[in-house]
C-alpha cells in the first residue's frame, strides 16, 4: 500500500487554488518528496504531513516551477528540523541548478549544518530493499535529464500455512527460511523446498509519476500495469500542437497512455489556469473513466487491485 499526498498541482505559475508541483509518496517508513515548487514547505505544513523523515527529494527536471521551493525548504531544514542528512536526486543538469540555488543563494559559501547529498539519477533502479524499490525512467520534455519515477512493491509468494502444517513444518526459523527462499531439512530427514509451501507470486502495488513530459514510447514500458499513474495534463486536446511544441501532454493523451499501459487509476496534475477543471476531467474520462484531477492536499490510498481511495 502507498499513500500519495498532492501538495502542488498547478502548471508554470501558482493560482489561488493550486500551488506548484510537489507531491509526497509514502510507503512504510519511507517518505519521498517528488519535486519542490515554490511554496512547498508551507504546503507541507498545511497538509499536516510534516517534515519528519522527509529527507529524500526526487526531482523530475530543472525548471523553476519544480525546484524553486528547495531554497526555503533547505533553509528550514538547516535551522531547526531534526534531519541530519538530505538526499536530492535528479539529472545532472538539474543538480547543477540545484547546487547554484543551495550553495550560491541559500548558504552563500557557508558550511551546511546537515549533510546534503546531490545524487545523479540514471535510468533504472535507484534504491531498493527486500520489499520495495524506486526506479527512474527518462521522459521527453524541454532540456536534458528529465525523469519520471516509479515506486513499486516487489512481488511476493504467500506462505500457505495449510501446506506447511500438512508437511509438519514447525513454527519458527524453519518457516522464515522457507519464506526467504531456502530449503530446510525436517527432523525426519525430509527436505522441504519453498515451492512446497509458497503460493504463486502476487504482484505488488505500483505508483508512477511522469513529471512534465510529452508522449514517448518508453513511457508505456515504464508505467505498465501501474495501480496509479500521476500524469501531467497541461493542455486540452484542441491545443495538441502547443502541447507538443512545449513538451507537454493533453488530458486526452494522458488518458490514452493510461489505457494503453493498462494502469488501474489515473490522477492528472500540472493543471493550467487556462482551463476549467471539469473540462480537463471530461476530456480524460471520455477515454479513461478511472481518472481524477488532483487538487492541492488530496491524499490518496493506493492498493493493488483496488479502486483509488481518497483519504478525508
Amino acid at each position: 500500500m502507498f499513500e500519495v499526498v498532492f501538495l502542488g498541482t498547478g502548471a508554470s505559475a501558482p493560482s489561488i487554488h493550486r500551488g506548484l508541483s510537489a507531491q509526497i509518496v509514502m510507503y512504510r517508513e519511507y517518505r519521498f518528496l517528488v519535486d519542490c515548487g515554490e511554496g512547498t514547505q508551507r504546503q507541507i505544513l498545511k497538509s499536516g504531513v510534516g517534515f519528519r523523515r522527509l529527507n529524500r527529494i526526487l526531482l523530475t527536471h530543472s525548471h523553476l516551477d519544480h525546484i524553486l521551493g528547495l531554497g526555503g525548504l533547505i533553509s528550514t531544514f538547516t535551522r531547526w528540523e531534526a534531519i541530519d542528512r538530505i538526499e536530492i536526486w535528479g539529472g545532472r543538469s538539474t543538480l547543477d541548478r540545484v547546487h547554484d540555488l543551495i550553495y550560491g543563494v541559500v548558504l552563500r559559501g557557508a558550511r551546511p549544518p546537515v549533510d546534503i547529498d546531490l545524487i545523479d539519477v540514471k535510468p533504472g533502479v535507484l534504491m531498493e530493499d527486500e520489499d520495495f524499490q524506486v526506479s527512474a525512467f527518462p521522459v521527453n520534455h524541454r532540456g536534458m535529464d528529465c525523469f519520471g519515477y516509479c515506486f513499486e512493491e516487489k512481488s511476493r509468494r504467500p506462505f500457505l500455512n495449510e501446506k506447511a502444517e500438512a508437511l509438519n513444518v514447525p513454527r519458527g526459523p524453519e518457516r522464515r527460511d522457507l519464506v526467504q527462499g531456502k530449503s530446510i531439512r525436517l527432523d525426519s530427514g525430509q527436505i522441504v523446498t519453498p515451492d512446497d509451501v509458497l503460493g504463486p507470486p502476487i504482484e505488488g502495488t505500483k505508483v508512477c509519476i511522469t513529471g512534465d513530459t510529452s508522449w514517448s514510447a518508453n513511457l508505456l514500458d515504464a508505467i505498465q500495469g501501474a495501480d496509479l499513474l500521476v500524469s501531467e495534463a497541461t493542455y486540452l486536446h484542441h491545443e495538441e500542437e502547443m502541447a507538443r511544441l512545449y513538451g507537454h501532454l493533453t488530458a486526452r493523451q494522458a488518458a490514452e497512455i493510461a489505457a494503453e499501459a493498462g494502469v488501474s487509476n489515473l490522477a492528472l496534475s500540472h493543471i493550467s489556469r487556462r482551463y476549467r477543471e471539469r473540462d480537463v476531467l471530461t476530456e480524460a474520462q471520455a477515454v479513461f473513466p478511472q481518472t481524477v484531477v488532483a487538487r492541492d492536499f488530496d491524499h490518496y490510498i493506493v492498493k493493488r487491485g483496488e479502486p483509488l481511495t481518497r483519504q478525508e
